[in-house]
């Protein structure tokens, strides 16, 4: 499939992406990210890694259109939680003594 990243046209196929992603081991996850076999990939580890280009000439949503359009699972980011929020829940007793 043809798809376009950092404004260069890329022939790629689900099989291919695989194959690339073969034994590259994750880096921690910060934002957006692509399931690729049992593994989970930050989208600017992919891009970098299937065109070959550097991080910054690409953005991560170029990469997650591309990697669903090849029929990959995209995790968008994950929301920050509430300030004052350990668990990512706040309860309403926490908002009384805030006053």
């Amino acid at each position: 499939m043809r798809c376009v990243i950092a404004r260069f046209p890329f022939d790629l196929t689900k099989g291919g992406v695989l194959e690339s992603m073969k034994g590259i081991k994750p880096e921690p996850i910060t934002g957006e990210s692509v399931i690729i076999g049992r593994r989970q990939y930050p989208a600017k580890q992919v891009g970098q890694i299937i065109t070959g280009q550097d991080r910054r000439d690409f953005s991560a949503g170029e990469v997650i259109r591309a990697m669903a359009k090849l029929g990959f699972t995209c995790v968008e980011a994950a929301a920050p939680a509430p300030a004052g929020a350990v668990d990512g829940s706040v309860s309403a007793e926490g908002y009384e003594g805030l006053r």
